[in-house]
């Protein structure tokens, strides 16, 4: 019970940060990721399949500005061999260091194993952490 109550919070959380009016960036993986979580969720009886077209095709109207994984990949790579973490998590925090800010997350995994790396992981931030006035570069 204790993880579903914690993606509620998350979940309240994001749509706080999404609200907030910042500017976002991510990696263009971003609406593959998304839309095949969705996919999961369909095949696993969690959503309808019209559910989960409303929510692709609502994806495509996010204000998110999305950066090619090609642009990212040398750097991703690098931070992946660096991390041991994989190429896909490391796109978003490449993203981030190449912008000197913060990726928020809702993965404490990617977020734990991250600590190790104090100048990797400057760049990233768990969303149950993250407050909307939050103004830390």
């Amino acid at each position: 019970m204790v993880p579903s109550i914690e993606r509620v919070k998350s979940y309240s959380k994001a749509r706080r940060l999404l609200d907030a009016g910042h500017q976002y960036l991510a990696p263009d993986l971003l609406f593959a990721e998304t839309a095949n979580t969705i996919w999961k969720k369909i095949r696993r009886q969690e959503l309808t399949a019209e559910a989960g077209q409303r929510l692709v095709a609502d994806m495509g109207r996010i204000a998110v500005q999305a950066v090619s994984c090609r642009a990212l990949a040398d750097d991703a790579q690098a931070l992946a061999s660096a991390t041991g973490r994989t190429v896909y998590d490391c796109m978003y925090v490449a993203l981030a260091a190449r912008l000197n800010t913060r990726s928020i997350t809702a993965d404490d995994r990617l977020e734990a194993a991250l600590r190790r790396f104090p100048t990797v992981a400057r760049h990233l931030q768990l969303l149950q952490a993250f407050e909307p006035s939050d103004e830390k570069g």
